[in-house]
């Protein structure tokens, strides 16, 4: 019986799956001498060339670990350069989904660590304690025990506003049920 050369792709609905071609597939490998790890990860051979090395990710890092972006240039072409890439992503830092970006472990956004700055307690404090600082503090600068005192005034309201920040965050995090 004749080799049937007609290929099973034809029409619908496919009779074979997505990805079972017959050839054997191409896969590059890592450029490092010796390693026999696929090379998916394109490494340029040197500034503004279209060449390109293909690294495994073990590699790839290795390259990588000691690359400094701002090579050859001096600090002042470096700050300028570094600040006129920031201008351009200013708008999006503010969003609310970068709000976790900011400083600490990662769970508590910019405004939250000044908010608990203000409530002179530390990063990884529970609500409880927040509203035991602020309990304290509100009873030590309360304009009614300090009348006629506009700084102590102005620390009970800035001591208000971090607790509402605070409360407010704290609302998201049980509504979002974590």
């Amino acid at each position: 019986m004749a080799r049937s050369t007609r290929s099973m792709d034809w029409g619908f609905p496919r009779w074979r799956s997505y990805g079972s071609a017959r050839e054997a597939q191409q896969v590059r490998l890592c450029d490092r001498h010796g390693c026999e790890e696929p090379g998916d990860r394109p490494a340029p051979k040197s500034p503004n060339s279209p060449e390109r090395w293909y690294f495994c990710e073990a590699h790839a890092g290795e390259y990588n670990r000691n690359w400094n972006y701002f090579e050859g240039l001096t600090a002042e072409e470096a700050a300028k350069r570094e600040a006129d890439e920031r201008r351009g992503a200013d708008g999006y830092a503010e969003a609310s989904h970068y709000g976790w970006a900011g400083p600490g472990d990662g769970s508590r956004s910019r405004d939250e660590m000044r908010a608990l700055e203000m409530l002179e307690l530390e990063a990884d404090a529970d609500f409880e304690a927040v509203r035991l600082a602020w309990r304290r503090l509100a009873k030590s600068h309360h304009p009614d025990l300090k009348p006629g005192d506009a700084e102590a005034a102005k620390r009970f309201q800035a001591i208000q506003a971090a607790y509402d920040v605070l409360k407010a965050a704290e609302e998201r995090r049980t509504w979002k049920g974590e």
